[in-house]
């Protein structure tokens, strides 16, 4: 009997307190831990990241390989004078990255050659919103509204302005060539025909350059294609990206990276703060710590820091200004 009452002293439960401790120390583990998850998993997103952007880059040089020119971007000024959605240069991609059948059920409902046939992509917007988002299109890092048809991957028309809606002097504060080194920075938005206008290698209506000879400064060190974010700029929130108008065809070197991030406070008063001033919204951005990732004409994909020197960025956006540079 007395061995018994024993045992059962000997199995007591956990105090209170001891139960407190157990929780705290507990609490702490987590506390400790958590930093070290979100760090894994922010070098998965941004790996994920960087192969989509290297699968974006084989697929322009395989178009090229083929049409002796980078994918063709975005619309199209016909005799009239008017503007026609013909798609942007990822409508291009799709047949190069497994989406092929996309491209077919596009091509079908517009009824011929998506680059040639009026209004082609606007034809076919039906067709684009019922296959749904593009998985390759978007950056893991970039949680904003995943079911959005969207993208976070931009083509590069290098150092060219884009016109504020707000008027010029303060609130065109990075089109200043003196200031920044630019390299005639115009036609704005790269809206030429003529490739011999445009700085980089995309623009929104169809002037198309070369793989070779079309970049002097040499492959490795031209921009081709960087990340951007829809929540900061009002063209990539379009919810179209095969418009041609909508974003993705032509991003600037001209704006620092990282500038106009969606978690700035976006103050209506004030032009500089509004993701609809495209001097300050068209640029290259990403949620990736202390910088954006980027391929360039030669295929490679590389992270430049949003600390890298502003007329280094541009000469990197420049494909022959006769300047090659170093990446740093």
């Amino acid at each position: 009997m007395f061995k018994l009452l024993l045992i059962r002293r000997l199995r007591r439960g956990f105090t209170l307190i001891e139960l407190l401790v157990v929780i705290a120390i507990i609490a702490i583990l987590i506390g400790l831990l958590l930093p070290a998850v979100q760090k894994v998993r922010e070098a998965a997103a941004r790996m994920t990241c960087q192969n989509n952007l290297k699968q974006l880059g084989l697929a322009q040089h395989n178009f090229a390989d083929t049409n002796q020119s980078f994918l063709p971007a975005g619309g199209y000024i016909n005799p009239s004078g008017a503007w026609e959605n013909r798609g942007t240069w990822q409508v291009y991609t799709l047949p190069f990255i497994e989406q092929d059948n996309r491209y077919r059920a596009a091509t079908t409902a517009a009824g011929g050659n998506l680059e040639t046939t009026v209004n082609s992509c606007d034809v076919a917007d039906g067709t684009f919103r019922a296959g749904g988002p593009v998985k390759a299109f978007r950056c893991p890092s970039d949680t904003w509204d995943s079911r959005a048809l969207v993208s976070n991957y931009v083509g590069s028309m290098g150092p060219q302005c884009s016109d504020p809606i707000c008027g010029s002097g303060p609130n065109n504060v990075f089109c200043q060539p003196a200031t920044y080194g630019i390299p005639n920075p115009n036609p704005s938005h790269g809206n030429s025909t003529n490739n011999a206008d445009i700085k980089g290698l995309y623009n929104r209506i169809m002037a198309r350059i070369r793989l070779t000879g079309d970049i002097q400064d040499g492959l490795s060190n031209t921009i081709m294609i960087g990340e951007s974010l829809p929540g900061s700029h009002d063209h990539l929130a379009s919810n179209r990206w095969w418009g041609y108008n909508d974003g993705n065809a032509h991003c600037t070197t001209i704006i620092p990276i990282n500038h106009l991030m969606p978690n700035d406070p976006l103050i209506n008063t004030t032009c500089l703060k509004q993701s609809n001033n495209w001097n300050v919204s068209w640029g290259f951005k990403s949620f990736h710590t202390g910088g954006a990732n980027f391929v360039f004409a030669d295929g490679s994909v590389k992270f430049l820091s949003q600390a890298i020197d502003h007329r280094t960025y541009q000469y990197l956006g420049g494909r022959s200004d006769g300047n090659p540079v170093t990446i740093p």
